[in-house]
């Protein structure tokens, strides 16, 4: 998690929380032909994954950097997507919103921190595969998460608590399925476990 903005310090770590359940493992039921996954009404398609990690090695390739050693890049995609339906399920059953307004100053804020938009694009990217047309989504999640712990500290462990409760929650009421090539949503865990593939295949080739 990039740590910048004081607001959002303590989401460094649930942030590295999330991302290693995200990164478990053992997996089970087929999602609906042709999505990545269907979380409640909503289809994640395959055709987003593939673009989502595209527009990560695009971005790659204009810093200069490799992706073909980050692994997991697919499957973080998915998870990514689903997690982002989980946050806004569980806000909207307490009555919680993000408004852009706060994705604007937080975000403002922390291109300021570390030296300009174009600079945190890059960040992110980097460190937590988010692309460019992705950003204020990340925001509006990370924000999100705050809002759940309720109050207290989001790095506490009653802030912590707090949060895998509403998600958990909110992953269990929204019936989530993924396609198992890249694994299965453990609603408990609050990430995706397991896959039935090699994690990223090579430019060309599906996601």
């Amino acid at each position: 998690m990039i740590r910048t903005s004081s607001a959002r310090r303590p989401l460094a770590v649930l942030g590295a929380a999330v991302a290693a359940a995200v990164l478990s493992a053992c997996g089970t039921a087929p999602a609906h032909q042709g999505a990545a996954a269907v979380v409640g009404s909503d289809r994640i398609s395959i055709a987003q994954v593939q673009a989502r990690v595209a527009a990560v090695r695009d971005g790659a390739d204009q810093a200069g950097a490799a992706t073909d050693e980050q692994p997991g890049l697919a499957q973080h995609a998915v998870s990514d997507l689903i997690l982002g339906k989980v946050v806004e399920r569980a806000l909207a059953d307490r009555r919680l919103t993000v408004s852009q307004g706060e994705i604007d100053r937080a975000r403002t804020a922390d291109a300021r921190t570390v030296g300009s938009e174009a600079k945190l694009a890059e960040l992110l990217r980097a460190k937590q595969g988010v692309p460019a047309d992705a950003v204020d989504g990340f925001y509006r999640q990370q924000i999100g998460l705050v809002k759940l712990a309720g109050g207290q500290d989001p790095g506490s462990a009653d802030g912590d608590a707090a949060i895998r409760k509403a998600l958990a929650a909110a992953g269990t009421a929204l019936h989530i399925e993924v396609n198992p090539r890249y694994g299965s949503w453990d609603a408990d865990r609050i990430g995706l476990t397991g896959s039935t593939e090699d994690w990223l295949p090579k430019s060309g080739q599906d996601a």
